[in-house]
């Protein structure tokens, strides 16, 4: 039976360098293993100008080394497993053809996990690896502010960041950012990172620590189990401390009092720190007053549920980053998902990856209907509340394809006479087709006022007995509807 690559290279952790003779693969397998170092650091050094992006250079490619050479493949090392899959991945062809043009033969690249490599490695640059504390918290290069997609339920919290990642540990010391799970709290932590060693402190040092790592990593070093430096100072050493669910060390004494001291020398040598938490510092049981104190001193900041139309955008956006093309999904499909997963972004990402799932799976097709939404996300909302929100949603498309418009245009503010008739009209068919709450007809059309509701009802109404033209059109709508 066939190895995997990490049980081939356990069991083949020998090479006999004489085998291959009189060819430049031969000759750079030859090398002593400091030499085979400095060809890994030359590749490092070509891969940075080539990539021109510091920050994923930092995090994913500068602590690789070459642990050993099968055959014409060169095994290297990244700290971490996502640190692998990424190399393996997206930057696999950058890396192939750096090795390739530097030793002017053709080599392949496997990059494993250090954890995985159960042998002591092979070369020099591995023998003076240090170990460092949090090796799993890096950036995500993904998460930046370009990404993270704004509106008014979180306008203040992303204007405060970047706010901060332009000028860290200047003001605003910490940054408190709050609000329930899946709003986005972890994005603005890696984009303030990400921002800050792009465009303002490009040699700065930034850890990011969730608040169970942090805790992990604090028991480890009380035992003793840590050899390396103390927590204490690596911590310190850092320029930013980005520090995700604090609330995960609320009734764990030790690591708080640990934290406070971090903490403290860490503001007083202004380098910034920016906390996420589930809630505001006041209401954080659990945590000592002197640190609530301490983070209700600097900017405190909350992240509401997103709008109706800050989630279709969030859907655009993630649509986009799919390589998918968002106008082969029914508008409609957005909107339904805007309202049924509107309290948690994470929530929303998931139910489109189920979507996007099982259209092109099980349905095999990349033009998305609502049908295809209800079948693919059906056991999520529930049956009962599914088919009101389908003809909800039919209603406003099919008038506002009548009129050429967009459903977007019906739902939000624009008060034109065209977009305000439409409006109307969809209200109209919508209360007297699915006897929906004026209430709720309100908050489908973008937290209008039920009186606002009924007015526009009403003025339908009345000048259908008067106007043959409006009584047609209401017709049309009706007929096409039932189709």
């Amino acid at each position: 039976m066939e190895k995997s690559i990490f049980e081939y290279f356990l069991y083949n952790s020998y090479v006999d360098y004489s085998i291959i003779v009189g060819n430049k693969r031969g000759a750079f397998m030859n090398k002593s293993l400091s030499e085979i170092a400095n060809l890994w650091n030359n590749v490092l050094k070509q891969i940075e100008e080539r990539l021109n992006e510091k920050q994923v250079f930092d995090s994913f490619f500068r602590d690789t080394y070459i642990n050993d050479i099968v055959g014409d493949t060169i095994y290297v090392v990244a700290e971490t497993a996502l640190s692998a899959k990424l190399l393996n991945g997206k930057y696999y062809d950058l890396v192939v053809d750096t090795i390739n043009d530097i030793t002017e033969t053709r080599f392949k690249c496997v990059f494993v996990c250090a954890e995985d490599i159960e042998s002591q490695p092979t070369s020099q640059a591995a023998e003076t690896k240090k170990v460092s504390y949090f090796k799993d918290s890096v950036l995500n290069p993904e998460y930046t502010f370009e990404t993270f997609v704004v509106g008014s339920f979180n306008k203040e919290a992303s204007q405060a960041a970047v706010f901060v990642a332009a000028n860290p540990g200047k003001q605003f010391n910490p940054l408190f950012i709050y609000s329930k799970s899946g709003l986005g709290k972890t994005h603005l932590l890696h984009a303030i990172g990400n921002y800050i060693l792009k465009s303002t402190m490009p040699n700065a040092k930034i850890l990011y620590v969730h608040a169970n790592d942090f805790v992990e990593e604090y028991i480890k070093f009380a035992k003793g189990e840590r050899e390396s430096q103390s927590l204490k100072d690596y911590m310190c050493s850092f320029d930013v401390l980005l520090f995700d669910d604090v609330q995960f060390i609320a009734n764990k004494v030790k690591s708080q009092e640990f934290f406070f001291s971090i903490y403290e020398k860490l503001v007083n040598s202004n380098k910034q720190i920016v906390i996420t938490s589930d809630r505001q510092p006041g209401e954080l049981n659990g945590i000592e007053d002197r640190l609530v104190t301490r983070f209700s001193k600097g900017l405190q900041v909350k992240i509401n549920n997103p709008d109706q139309n800050s989630c279709v955008e969030i859907l655009r956006k993630k649509i986009v980053a799919n390589n998918l093309d968002v106008d082969k999904i029914d508008e409609a499909v957005l909107y339904f998902f805007a309202d049924k997963f509107s309290n948690d972004v994470r929530e929303l990402e998931g139910a489109l990856n189920r979507l996007i799932f099982y259209a092109i799976n099980y349905k095999c097709t990349n033009a998305i209907t609502m049908e295809v939404a209800i079948e693919a996300v059906g056991s999520m909302v529930g049956g009962k509340s599914i088919a009101s929100q389908l003809n909800e949603q039919k209603i406003i498309n099919v008038v506002a394809d009548y009129y050429n418009l967009a459903p977007s245009q019906l739902t939000g503010k624009i008060r034109t006479g065209q977009i305000a008739l439409a409006r109307h009209i969809a209200m109209y068919l919508i209360r007297n087709t699915l006897d929906i709450p004026l209430k709720k007809i309100g908050d489908t059309f973008g937290g209008k006022d039920h009186t606002t509701v009924m007015s526009g009802i009403q003025k339908v109404d009345r000048e259908l007995k008067t106007d043959p033209a409006l009584k047609e059109a209401v017709e049309e709508l009706e007929k096409r509807l039932k189709q």
